[in-house]
């Protein structure tokens, strides 16, 4: 490979031509015919398309790496409260220590951490003992699967009727 190629690709310039068009892609007959115009307007839409797509991929893009930056930025800054308020029960010892023995001022503050653990441990306990699923989805489905079974309302032979159904308990599928 000569020098001369070397640069040429550094620079962006390519060293072969693939093809060189004989005429202008983009002139039209003097008489196009409603066959050539629909070709052109469909060849012109779909450019057009395939443009906004890649426009909107690369704002997408930009915006979810600047959500990651800023995302990360948020983390940190939780991370570095997350150790601060090692130091924030430190203080409060201390300055508990200014009336109390310096051993019940810390027992105090272990304490009250401990309680506060057990609440915000009971209200997730709590909060995470409700999930019961997605139950209208499912309700959904089965109405569907229903509604597309030939013999739709009729169980060996006979109509199915609100009895029926209320007599048999729900089935929770998701285990809860």
């Amino acid at each position: 490979m000569a020098t001369g190629d070397r640069a040429d690709r550094k620079n962006g310039v390519p060293t072969t031509v693939t093809s060189i068009p004989l005429v202008d892609p983009n002139v039209m007959p003097p008489n196009p015919s409603i066959g050539d115009l629909v070709k052109e307007a469909t060849a012109q839409v779909s450019t057009l398309v395939r443009a906004e797509v890649e426009l909107a991929k690369a704002e997408i893009t930009r915006d979810v790496k600047k959500g990651m930056t800023g995302s990360i930025f948020f983390i940190l800054a939780l991370v570095v409260l997350f150790y601060s308020t090692f130091f924030f029960f430190f203080f409060v010892a201390e300055l508990l220590d200014t009336w109390l023995w310096r051993w019940v001022a810390f027992g105090i503050v272990f304490a009250v951490m401990v309680a506060a653990t057990a609440v915000l441990a009971l209200l997730g306990y709590l909060k995470v003992r409700r999930i019961r699923g997605p139950q209208q989805t499912i309700e959904s489905v089965k109405e569907a699967k229903e509604a597309f079974t030939p013999g739709h309302g009729h169980a060996a032979g006979r109509t199915v009727t609100a009895t029926d159904s209320a007599a048999a308990p729900p089935v929770d599928p998701s285990g809860w």
